[in-house]
C-alpha cells in the first residue's frame, strides 16, 4: 500500500471512530468519505475529502493540492457519478455532477473563503480545478 493510501486509511479510521470529526490538518474542517467505483478497476474506493455544505448539496473540490493532474477519485466520479458519502454518522447515496461555469467559480470562491489553502492550490496549477456537487438521492 502506498504512503498516501496509508495516510488516507488513518484519516478514514479516525473519521469513523470520532463520528466524522478528524484532527490534525483537518481540525475544524468538515470532511466526508466519498465512496466511488474505480473507473478502470471497477473496485470500490473510499477517499476522505474536505467538503462544504451548499443548501441540501455538498461541494467537493478536485484540487489534488494544486497538482497538474486531477485526482483519481475525480476520474472515478466522472465515470461513475452514482456514489455515496459518509458525513458525520450518516451514509447515503448521492449523484455527482461537475459544476459548470459560472457556478464552478462561484462555488470555488466560497470554498476559498472558508479554506484559504484552496487559493494556494489554484495558484500552483495551470489547470482549472473541478468542483463537484453531490446531491442526495431519494
Amino acid at each position: 500500500m502506498s504512503e498516501m493510501n496509508d495516510w488516507n486509511q488513518k484519516i478514514i479510521e479516525e473519521f469513523r471512530a470520532n463520528k466524522g470529526i478528524v484532527g490534525g490538518p483537518f481540525a475544524g474542517s468538515t470532511l466526508l468519505l466519498l465512496h466511488t467505483i474505480g473507473a478502470k478497476s471497477g473496485l470500490p474506493r473510499i477517499n476522505p475529502l474536505m467538503c462544504m455544505a451548499d443548501g441540501e448539496r455538498y461541494v467537493i473540490v478536485a484540487s489534488k493540492g494544486g497538482a497538474p493532474t486531477d485526482p483519481d477519485w475525480y476520474r472515478n466520479i466522472v465515470a461513475n457519478p452514482e456514489a455515496s458519502i459518509e458525513i458525520g454518522t450518516e451514509q447515503f447515496p448521492v449523484l455527482a455532477t461537475v459544476a459548470a461555469e459560472p457556478e464552478r467559480t462561484q462555488l470555488y470562491e466560497k470554498v476559498e473563503a472558508k479554506h484559504p489553502g484552496f487559493t494556494e492550490y489554484k495558484n500552483k496549477t495551470t489547470r482549472v480545478i473541478p468542483v463537484i456537487i453531490l446531491t442526495r438521492k431519494s
